[in-house]
Parts: structure tokens; sequence; C-alpha cells
């Protein structure tokens, strides 16, 4: 019928007005890493993680000169050889491979001129490393307290020092912080690393006003959580409760929103992003303007469920 017709036409025609509209936004995308970041020397501390490739993936078709950096070497080279592989050669530039473990402060001296003398400077610094840990108080070690604290603060504290006499001295530069919301909120059963997380939050929030008048531009992106194919990491300690299993998928980002989200902020310059919904946003002024009621809230949840107690380390 004529009715059945009009409404096949008016499906397809929306379908290939979503299909422009993607292909457009794609478009400006591409040209806008192209413009942002190529021949720019971007840092990348945790090229291995999801969010790392997908930023490694973005930033070298955008032509950026990328240092990537890993606790794994023969993962660094595949991923290095992948971008190649999948890139034009006369458009983009062979990544650096520079192995990185936080959790092994002794070594980030050497990294540090390393990375320094890939290029002889940096002008972006991407640090997304981060260590997750989710259990009671007591059922942590100070041993794995520490660990935490030199992956997630002290790792990138200790690197940024490190390099930010060549920036102050070339008067340019961007830092970018990828920063969990526990870096402002915190929840039970997460003290170690929700300490660790206001922790770097705060140095880079005071580092941004000492070295604004250098030119160099700090921002702190803060997420609910990054979506990955497993919901566990491998370095991540899990205790079942309302707290730790209650994770809607529709609240979190993923890798690709978070590097976009990225990219635009190396473009605008924006001082501080907060990527949450409705939800984590209600619970900070919440916490804010009524810090009673939302320690009552969290102190409730805790009581209702029993947490699993888990061995020290």
């Amino acid at each position: 019928s004529r009715l059945d017709v009009t409404s096949v036409w008016l499906v397809l025609s929306v379908v290939a007005v979503a299909a422009g509209v993607f292909y457009l936004y794609s478009l400006i995308l591409r040209h806008l890493a192209k413009t942002t970041v190529r021949n720019k020397v971007v840092l990348i501390t945790d090229s291995l993680s999801t969010l790392g490739n997908e930023c490694a993936q973005l930033f070298h078709t955008g032509g950026a000169r990328l240092i990537l950096c890993g606790s794994n070497w023969e993962k660094l080279e595949t991923l290095a050889e992948r971008l190649m592989t999948e890139s034009d050669p006369a458009l983009t530039f062979p990544p650096k491979l520079v192995e990185l473990d936080f959790s092994n402060m002794e070594s980030v001296p050497d990294v540090i001129s390393e990375i320094l003398e890939c290029y002889g400077c940096l002008d972006v610094l991407i640090f997304n490393s981060s260590m997750k840990v989710k259990a009671p108080v007591q059922c942590l070690s100070l041993e794995m307290d520490r660990i935490v604290m030199d992956v997630n603060y002290f790792g990138p504290i200790t690197l940024v020092k490190g390099v930010l006499s060549s920036l102050i001295c070339r008067r340019t530069g961007h830092i970018l912080l990828v920063n969990s919301i526990q870096g402002k909120l915190t929840m039970p059963f997460r003290a170690t690393y929700a300490a660790s997380k206001h922790a770097v939050q705060a140095f880079f929030d005071c580092l941004r006003a000492e070295v604004q008048e250098y030119g160099i531009t700090v921002s702190t992106v803060n997420h609910t959580f990054i979506k990955t194919p497993s919901t566990n990491s491998e370095d991540e300690i899990t205790a079942k409760s309302v707290w730790t299993d209650v994770k809607p998928n529709s609240l979190g980002v993923t890798p690709k929103e978070m590097a976009t989200e990225l990219l635009k902020t190396l473009n605008s310059k924006k001082k501080e992003i907060l990527m949450a919904h409705s939800i984590s946003k209600a619970a900070l002024y919440v916490r804010s303007l009524f810090p009673n009621l939302f320690f009552a809230i969290m102190a409730k949840g805790v009581r209702n469920t029993a947490a699993v107690e888990m061995p020290d380390d």
C-alpha cells in the first residue's frame, strides 16, 4: 500500500541522514586530530590499556610523534607494528617505545632520560596509568597501599617533575591527567584507590596554577569508569558488595569516547572536564552541600551488604 511505501522511505531517509551525520562527524574528528596533534610530540604513559590503545590510534593517524609507554616491551612492539601497518607512512611517524612501570619507582629516573632523548622535547603528556583496588581497609596490606600510591600518585608526579624544566624552558606544553571521579568523590571499599586519586588530583590542580605563567596548560578529566571487555583488570582486587558489583554500563564511558574527549581538550585547552552522568554529578553535589546525608547513605549501603574479607597480600 501507499502507506507502507511511505513508511519504508521514511525509515530509509532517517538511516541515510544518520549515516551522513556519522560520516561528517568522523571527517571533523579526523581533521581535528590532524590540526591538533600533527607534528606534536605526544607521550602516553599507559599505551597498552584500552584507552591507551584508542589514544595511540587516534593521535597516530593525526600525525603525532608518539612516545608509547607500557610495562610490556613485546606488547608495545605489537602495538607499534599495528599502528604502522594500518596507516599511511607518508603521513605518520613511527612511534617511539619506552618501557615504563610505575610500580618500579627505582627505574623511573632512567625512563625520564630515555623519554627526553626520544625527540629532545615534549608537547603533550597524557597520564592515564592507573591501578584499581577494591577491598575493605582491613584486608589490604600496607605493601599494597604503597604499590597503589606508586602507580597512581608517585609515578605520575615523578615523571612530570622530571620533564617540567624542559617544558618551562620551551614555555609550552599540555599536561593531561586522566583521573577517576574518585579523585573528587569517595566510596566504601575503595579507600586506598580513592586516596591515591585524591592525591594526584590535588597535585595537578596545584601544578596548573604554578605553570600557567610559562604557557603550560594542565587539564584533568574525571570519569566514572571506562568500559572494557572484562569487568575486572588483572591488577584489580575485588570485594563482593553492593558498592563493587553494581556498575551499570550506562554510567561508564567507552575508550573511544574518552579518547575523543582528550583530543577535544587538547584543542580547547579546557582546565577541567567531568565525564559523568546525572547520578554521579548528583552525588558530587550532595557530598558538597549535604555531607551528613551523603555519609549516612554510604554507611547504610555498607550495613546492608556483607563485604567479603580477603587475606593480606
